[in-house]
C-alpha cells in the first residue's frame, strides 16, 4: 500500500522520466543545469516546478522555488535522492520566476510565463 501511495504522489517509483507527472498542466519550460534540470509547467491558473537531478541516487541538498510576481515564493528543499518539487503558485495573468538547486549547482529563469 505504501508503494502504491509513493508511485501515485510521485515519491517512492519516480524516475527521472515520469517524474513531471506530478505537476498538472503542459510543459512550458525546461532549463538544464550542471547536475539537473529546472521544469516548469502551467495551467490556465496555475504555474508548478520541480527540480529534477540527472543522476538520482544518493540524498543530497536540492531545492526549488517558484515565486508569482508580486507575490512570496514557495520553496522546496531538503535532502532528496531525485527531486525537489513540486511547488505550486496561482499564476493567472501573472509572470513567475523560478529558480532550482541540486549539490550547489543553480539553475535560475528570468520572469516567465508573462
Amino acid at each position: 500500500m505504501a508503494t502504491a501511495l509513493g508511485v501515485l504522489a510521485g515519491g517512492i517509483g519516480a524516475t527521472g522520466a515520469n517524474a513531471a507527472s506530478v505537476c498538472a498542466g503542459r510543459p512550458a519550460k525546461t532549463l538544464k543545469f550542471g547536475t539537473g534540470e529546472l521544469r516548469v509547467y502551467r495551467t490556465r491558473s496555475y504555474a508548478c516546478a520541480l527540480a529534477v537531478a540527472v543522476k538520482p541516487g544518493a540524498r543530497r541538498r536540492m531545492s526549488v522555488q517558484i515565486q508569482p510576481r508580486g507575490g512570496h515564493p514557495v520553496v522546496d528543499k531538503g535532502n532528496f535522492t531525485q527531486q525537489a518539487g513540486p511547488v505550486t503558485v496561482h499564476a493567472l495573468n501573472r509572470c513567475v520566476r523560478v529558480s532550482g538547486t541540486i549539490s550547489g549547482k543553480t539553475g535560475t529563469t528570468d520572469w516567465i510565463l508573462c
